[in-house]
């Protein structure tokens, strides 16, 4: 058989080719190798992203922490029948995480929280969104809970505190 290619397809085909020629060279450069079995085969190739261990602990500056309060909250916790379902962030939610649902607080946003009668404190991570009860500003994991001591109080009124971290001080963690 005989195909006629224009001059437009062949160009066409030209830029396509071009592009998926820089996608293979830029997946080259970015550090990824393929992995061959025992047999030397790469018929199932899985993709290694290069790792380079930590070699030493960095301090954090503790100037470079600042915590911003934010008063009081009322909380509850949430456990067994949401364990293994997802959050509203996408990740499978952990009753064992130390994490809290909160309706604004951005995902990821770090949170002081402290049992004002024990001065019990921990640090938690924000990946769900709730309560949606009223009268309650956020829900503790149940690990949270335990930690805090607030397991079997229902309801209880806790000390909130943002962390941020000013990583213009410590460029490596």
């Amino acid at each position: 058989m005989n195909y006629k290619i224009s001059k437009t397809n062949l160009e066409v085909i030209l830029n396509a080719t071009r592009k998926i020629i820089m996608i293979m060279a830029l997946i080259g450069l970015s550090g990824f190798a393929i992995a061959t079995n025992e047999l030397g085969s790469s018929a199932n190739p899985i993709f290694i992203a290069e790792f380079k261990p930590v070699s030493e602990v960095h301090s954090i500056n503790a100037s470079s922490i600042q915590y911003i309060d934010h008063g009081l909250m009322n909380a509850s916790w949430y456990g067994p029948r949401f364990h293994g379902r997802l959050t509203a962030n996408g990740e499978i939610y952990d009753q064992n995480a130390l994490t809290v649902a909160h309706k604004s607080f951005s995902f990821g946003t770090l949170l002081r929280i402290t049992n004002i009668k024990t001065n019990k404190s921990i640090i938690v991570r924000v990946n769900d969104r709730g309560p949606y009860i009223p009268g309650r500003q956020m829900d503790l994991s149940k690990a949270a809970a335990e930690e805090l001591g607030v397991i079997y109080s229902g309801v209880k009124e806790l000390k909130v505190e943002e962390i941020v971290l000013d990583w213009s001080n410590n460029p490596i963690l």
